[in-house]
């Protein structure tokens, strides 16, 4: 039964009950709450939601990683069967630009087996019908693939992964949690700081007052995709804001109407994300025994790729929207845009040879 209360009232009264919650678990809450959670409800993507993604910028995006996945595909032999898995697809815009190039390449659309891990229902309807005539399967794990290598997609999907956060104070590292302090919800420390083992080594001699935030799904997330990719063959390409090392700092933060809003205030109406530590996940998959890229920049990824070339040929035939062509490409590759921000991470099989990361 739907409760009542308001989200913001449920974990209000739990933190009443319980204490003061990890930031793990109040984004936990806010964003995949089972009626309440920001994915749970309305379509979020677009100019009428809280933020835009690359697909939705420029159907170049997705043809380029169309033509990344058909490359890959052909280093393997051209499997006669392989899995596409996309990690929150979204609307279904860059999964169908992605299929409309790649499935010109001839045996590639008979071998494929199209998978969608997706937790809103709203969008779930979108991607049906842009996808319907591929016939997608709908995870709820990471199980049921059928034979063959698996290919994955995940486009800004880590960022919304929860995190903890961790504090360096004078007596050693303590976990930052979400409490209530004269009936608001408000940021707090836990009073017993963790062994400091358990703390990666890169942020060993941070100074005081430096925040560190991991993401222990995110970690579990990539293991899991890699030791599929280590049994059955594959790739796994990750797209999202980040920092290819593991390292301190704070970016834990929310949006709402396309503007910055307090993570704190309207849970599951807000949309909280924070930076991938690309450092973490490349850990995980050398962990499970395969092999890993050098991170790079979506812009330089998108420019070794050929974007501006295909902005050129779309420009050629569409010249009334030349200047459109041009800003959206500016946008997905300049540094002051997304081109440097954002981050692209791959990790495949061993004697594999992914392009778009050549140094």
């Amino acid at each position: 039964m739907n409760s009542p209360l308001t989200l913001g009232q449920q974990i209000d009264t739990q933190i009443a009950a319980n204490g003061p919650m990890s930031i793990a678990t109040y984004m936990g809450l806010c964003l995949t709450h089972p009626t309440k959670g920001y994915y749970k409800g309305p379509d979020p993507l677009g100019a009428k939601g809280d933020f835009i993604t690359a697909p939705e910028i420029s159907q170049m995006f997705g043809e380029l990683i169309g033509f990344w996945l058909v490359n890959i595909w052909q280093q393997m032999d051209e499997p006669k069967s392989f899995n596409l898995l996309e990690l929150g697809p979204g609307r279904g815009t860059l999964m169908a630009d992605i299929l409309r190039v790649a499935c010109r390449a001839p045996g590639f659309r008979d071998a494929l087996k199209l998978k969608l891990f997706e937790t809103n229902p709203v969008l779930t309807g979108q991607q049906r019908s842009r996808l319907e005539v591929y016939d997608p399967k709908w995870l709820e794990n990471f199980e049921n693939f059928d034979e063959g290598p698996i290919l994955i997609i995940a486009n800004e999907f880590f960022d919304a992964l929860p995190i903890r956060q961790f504090v360096r104070k004078p007596d050693g590292w303590h976990e930052r949690q979400v409490g209530l302090a004269d009936g608001k919800r408000v940021f707090g420390l836990s009073p017993t700081p963790i062994p400091p083992e358990a703390l990666p080594d890169a942020v060993a001699s941070a100074e005081l007052d430096t925040v560190y935030e991991v993401s222990f799904a995110a970690g579990e997330v990539m293991s899991v995709l890699s030791k599929l990719v280590a049994r059955q063959g594959g790739a796994i390409l990750a797209i999202d804001y980040g920092y290819a090392e593991t390292r301190t700092g704070e970016t834990l933060q929310g949006v709402r109407n396309h503007a910055y809003a307090d993570v704190l205030e309207n849970p599951g109406e807000t949309d909280l994300s924070a930076h991938v530590d690309f450092g973490a996940l490349i850990g995980a998959a050398r962990l499970a025994g395969i092999a890993t890229q050098p991170v790079v920049t979506q812009g330089d990824f998108l420019l070794q790729l050929g974007i501006g070339e295909r902005a050129g040929a779309l420009s050629r035939a569409n010249p009334g929207s030349a200047e459109d062509i041009r800003i959206a490409r500016d946008r997905l590759v300049n540094e002051d845009q997304m081109g440097t921000l954002f981050k692209v991470f791959c990790a495949h099989s061993p004697g594999l040879i992914p392009p778009g990361f050549a140094s």
